[in-house]
């Protein structure tokens, strides 16, 4: 007789609750009702003010700690094993605990600092928690499929799962990082929000009514908790940005072939017509930048055959930030308040609104974004890609135990496309590609600075984060992934029910635009985190970041 599906599911979980140790487990956490918000003060309760002090650091802040030898390695891991420990108890957000590995690898890296007077690497000491895609040795990768759990990747008794590492992992390695945790995700990948059968839901942190997005949204939930300085996600119709947004993060979104991707699980491997790609999610842009320049400074092209041979460039980062390397000292962007399919929620167009304002506060251009193709295009063609295998790929999976899909997945289960479909959906992406280049191209005859423009203003998602179960739309990120462009998520505010009123007299476009505007209440939503996506041209993650700096600053007046 096979298993009871749910039974597995339940042990896996206890397994990962089991391994917290006596000391750190909490006797419950109450319902949403009686704390929507379990960051902050909430979570301070059950920490020391040293591990306050550590988990509140970001990761540049840390590395020049641990490197310096002012905090050990080992203290640092702990602090963050503890944290994350409590996270995962009020929201749902780990997958596999490997705390007692982390601590062995923090000890090695004080001995190592001791007896060489100098950091294994730039990441030295710095606790690091990774997305449940990642493969690393001695530890499962389920990434939310019940039919994974005790094999590799569905398949048993390979036991590649004791020696197998994803490249990136390696590298990390290779760098200093500490390796301690890997966080949830919606089986297939596939979902705005975080559910499986094994975790359950995994809920937003600053707002327990919400989502903590997905499809990285275990990494989303445990870095808003600070219970990791900075994780990897990955992205393929929004899945690093999502979670960034919800949850009040910086996240980016490289181009395909920028980062590693080398030996990581995946739902529909080998659909190669829109890749994934694989990112940081951050406190701050200096750490997404201190992992991304760490990473690219590995030379990962001579271990993955798809990564670009693009060594950091210090100038594309400085032309944003130095204005004395800018081009007439003025920058130039795009906005877009609507995409002609739905209507943001009013906190959100106001985080927009935020954004231009400070734009022309410093005094660059910013002009309306009406692109052709039009985004609603672009999405068809990533609903046709996506649907090449018609579901079979997914559904293998879950016929390894028989557990049921969450509703909330974008499963396509239709029939296979042939070559020729292939062939057919594969041109008509590049052409639509091809247009909306040139489209960019044309803005610099309207930019007000004689070039095209530096960036394009957008909306992430209609929502600060859907309600559970509710997840309308996805317009709004997966333009981003069939063009292939670098895109960082700017944490803007807060949802106030005192400004963020519902509109009067709105009318939908249709019934999505319906459904999604119907979901707004700003009892629910007040306190929530609420971002912007800065969206940037093919292979521009150092103007990016350098961007969500720029930005960042302003809008909280850092000097």
């Amino acid at each position: 007789m096979a298993p009871d599906w749910k039974a597995t599911a339940q042990a896996k979980a206890d397994d990962v609750l089991y391994l917290i140790p006596k000391e750190w487990r909490i006797e419950k956490t109450p319902p949403a009702e009686e704390q929507k918000d379990v960051t902050g003060a909430y979570i301070h309760q059950f920490l020391s003010k040293q591990e306050i002090a550590i988990t509140e650091t970001d990761a540049v802040g840390i590395v020049k700690q641990t490197t310096s030898g002012a905090w050990s390695a080992v203290d640092v891991a702990k602090a963050f094993c503890h944290r994350a420990a409590l996270a995962h108890q009020m929201v749902n957000c780990l997958h596999e605990i490997f705390f007692d590995a982390a601590i062995q690898d923090a000890e090695r890296a004080d001995k190592y600092l001791k007896q060489n007077g100098k950091p294994i690497g730039p990441l030295h000491g710095l606790p690091v928690s990774l997305k449940d895609q990642f493969h690393v040795k001695g530890v499962e990768t389920h990434m939310g499929y019940v039919g994974w759990i005790g094999t590799f990747q569905g398949k048993k008794g390979t036991g590649k799962e004791k020696v197998f590492e994803s490249e990136m992992v390696k590298e990390l390695r290779a760098l200093g990082a500490t390796l301690y945790c890997k966080t949830s995700v919606p089986h297939t990948l596939m979902c705005g929000e975080t559910v499986n059968n094994i975790i359950g839901y995994t809920y937003n942190p600053k707002n327990r009514f919400l989502a903590t997005g997905g499809s990285s949204g275990g990494e989303g939930a445990l870095i808003g908790l600070r219970g990791s300085p900075v994780g990897f996600g990955t992205d393929i119709g929004g899945s690093i940005r999502i979670p960034s947004a919800f949850n009040g993060l910086y996240g980016i979104r490289p181009s395909s072939g920028r980062l590693p991707y080398e030996g990581m699980a995946n739902s529909m491997d080998g659909q190669n017509s829109i890749l994934s790609v694989v990112g940081p999610l951050a406190t701050t842009p200096d750490a997404l930048k201190l992992l991304v320049q760490g990473l690219i400074s590995t030379q990962p092209w001579l271990h993955d055959p798809l990564v670009h041979e693009i060594p950091w460039r210090d100038e594309a980062e400085l032309a944003i930030l130095d204005p004395l390397k800018r081009v007439n000292h003025q920058l130039s962007f795009g906005v877009i308040r609507h995409d002609g399919a739905c209507t943001p929620h009013p906190p959100v167009a106001r985080a927009v609104e935020m954004v231009v304002n400070i734009a022309q506060k410093l005094g660059h251009k910013v002009i309306e974004w009406k692109p052709t193709p039009t985004h609603a295009r672009l999405t068809e063609i990533c609903n046709t890609i996506w649907s090449f295998d018609g579901g079979a790929d997914c559904n293998k999976d879950f016929a390894l135990s028989g557990e049921e899909p969450a509703p909330q997945c974008l499963i396509q289960t239709a029939p296979q496309a042939n070559a020729s479909d292939i062939m057919k959906a594969n041109i008509a992406h590049r052409e639509a590609q091809k247009e909306y280049m040139e489209y960019w191209n044309s803005t610099a005859a309207v930019s007000g600075t004689g070039r095209p423009v530096d960036a394009v203003i957008s909306p992430l998602a209609p929502f600060s984060a859907p309600r559970p179960g509710k997840y309308t739309y996805y317009g709004y990120s997966v333009f981003v992934n069939v063009l292939d462009y670098t895109s960082v998520v700017l944490p803007v505010t807060h949802v106030d029910k005192n400004v963020d009123k519902r509109l009067q007299g709105f009318k939908p476009i249709d019934e999505t635009d319906k459904a999604t505007m119907e979901t707004y209440d700003p009892e629910i939503y007040d306190g929530a985190h609420v971002s912007v996506q800065l969206v940037g041209r093919r292979l521009q993650e150092e103007k990016m970041i350098a961007l969500a700096k720029y930005f960042g600053d302003a809008l909280h007046e850092k000097s």
